[in-house]
């Protein structure tokens, strides 16, 4: 199961810089762009926190 948990962690930490990379690849974002990008961040983030909080049980 832990390694299913890393795997999982690695998949969400690579997705989450690949919005980082868009964001600040993009000289010309809108406000709602960003604003989306953001929701998808607070997701991700908070897919990591609870599969740290998994991998510690």
């Amino acid at each position: 199961m832990s390694r299913k948990i890393n795997t999982a962690i690695e998949y969400y930490t690579k997705q989450g810089q690949e919005i980082l990379k868009k964001v600040n690849a993009n000289t010309n974002i809108t406000a709602d762009e960003l604003i989306k990008y953001g929701e998808e961040m607070a997701i991700i983030e908070y897919k990591l926190t609870a599969l740290e909080v998994a991998k510690e049980s």
